[in-house]
């Protein structure tokens, strides 16, 4: 299945961060933490086809995606940062294997951090977000995405660590085993994680070795 559907308006978040707001067909429904498939309605980029997970709640008018462009080559995410309202993406069947299991610690690197938007703003908007941690590391503190809307979650814990931010007060360590020892007081509970291939990888074979069940742990596969 697909179908293109209209841009509404795109909504700042950082510097290369953008909420893309979207027309929401009928009958097209997603659980928080799932995905579709996304390519930008134009020739020549239809069949350039892009992960993106929906960030809005699963009862919203619109639909939303969290995108960061990167714009050091020319692809789709660049791409989408010419287009605005009136322009057209198109959309897929849904997918995705990152869904909450019952409260624990999420971990991100980067724009990781985007299947759990839905996530953790479905838990808060239902009264549940209480137990649960968000662990997100950046290059620098202004890379950080919706800092004032997750710290702003009553009951969620937030811990924000940048690796290239030497002005920050932040904390400036990567996560890896040592980090997760001094920060993670309970291992049994659940892990969710996302980010770029080689840390998921690292953060998963960190909890294994510090006792975490795998059975626990929650990553796109």
């Amino acid at each position: 299945m697909q179908i293109s559907v209209n841009i509404l308006d795109t909504v700042p978040v950082t510097h290369n961060v953008r909420h893309y707001r979207l027309e929401r067909p009928k009958g097209y429904n997603f659980s928080p933490g799932q995905a579709t498939e996304v390519s930008i309605d134009r020739d020549g980029w239809q069949d350039k086809k892009r992960p993106f997970t929906f960030t809005c709640l699963p009862d919203a008018e619109n639909l939303e995606f969290t995108i960061k462009s990167y714009f050091d080559h020319t692809g789709v995410t660049n791409e989408l940062w010419s287009l605005g309202a009136g322009d057209k993406l198109i959309l897929r069947d849904v997918w995705g294997t990152i869904q909450y299991r019952g409260p624990g610690t999420f971990i991100a690197g980067g724009a990781g951090v985007t299947p759990f938007i839905a996530i953790l703003r479905h838990l808060n908007a239902t009264g549940k977000i209480a137990g649960n941690t968000l662990i997100v590391s950046n290059q620098t503190e202004k890379d950080i995405i919706l800092r004032d809307e997750f710290e702003a979650m009553s009951g969620l814990k937030t811990l924000w660590t940048v690796t290239n931010d030497q002005k920050s007060k932040l904390a400036q360590e990567r996560i890896d085993a040592d980090f997760l020892r001094r920060h993670v007081t309970d291992f049994n509970q659940n892990f969710y994680l996302c980010g770029p291939d080689p840390m998921v990888k690292d953060l998963r074979g960190f909890l294994e070795d510090l006792g975490a069940n795998v059975a626990n742990v929650t990553w796109e596969r």
